[in-house]
C-alpha cells in the first residue's frame, strides 16, 4: 500500500521485521552524513541530499531529491539500497568482507541491493561505520562524475 509520510509508512511494517526494521534505521539515522533527509520515495524509506543543496536531483526523475541510502521492507527481508556503497567499490568490498565476522550466512547482495533475510544477524554497526565513509559533499561529487558526466 503507497504512503506518504514516514510515520504512516513505520506503521505498516510486517510484526516479524519491525525490531530489525527499527534498528536498522536508527543506525542509518545515527550515522547519515550532515544535511541528509529522511522521506519517502518509491514507497520506501530515503535518505537523501535536499534540493536546496543539489537543485538537479535524481538523474532518473529530476523532481526527487539525490538518493544516498534506502531502506524497505518486503515480503521476506528487509533492503538495504546502498547508493553510497556500490559508488565507492572499497566500501562495498569492505562490506562484504567484514560482514563474514556477523554472519555465516550467504550474502544475498545485488549492484546497489543487500536482503536482509535474517533480522537475527544485520550488522548494523559495521552499516553505521560504512555510512559514515562518506561526506554529503563526497556522495555529490561522485554522484557528478559518475552520472552527470
Amino acid at each position: 500500500m503507497p504512503v506518504s509520510t514516514v510515520s504512516e509508512y513505520l506503521k505498516n511494517i510486517p510484526a516479524d521485521q519491525k525490531v530489525a526494521f527499527e534498528q536498522l534505521r536508527k543506525s542509518v539515522l545515527s550515522s547519515l552524513p550532515e544535511g541528509l533527509e529522511e522521506c519517502i520515495s518509491y514507497n520506501m524509506l530515503w535518505y537523501v541530499v535536499p534540493h536546496s543543496v543539489y537543485p538537479a536531483g535524481y538523474h532518473c526523475d529530476p523532481k526527487l531529491p539525490l538518493p544516498f541510502i534506502s531502506i524497505a521492507y518486503q515480503k521476506n527481508s528487509i533492503n538495504l539500497y546502498h547508493m553510497w556503497m556500490h559508488a565507492k567499490p572499497e566500501i562495498s568490498e569492505r562490506f562484504q568482507n567484514e560482514r563474514k565476522k556477523h554472519s555465516s550466512r550467504k550474502l544475498d547482495m545485488g549492484k546497489s541491493c543487500i536482503r536482509l533475510k535474517y533480522y537475527d544477524d544485520i550488522p548494523y554497526i559495521l552499516i553505521e561505520e560504512l555510512i559514515g565513509k562518506m561526506s554529503m559533499k563526497e556522495w555529490i561529487d561522485i554522484y557528478e562524475k559518475t552520472y552527470r558526466s
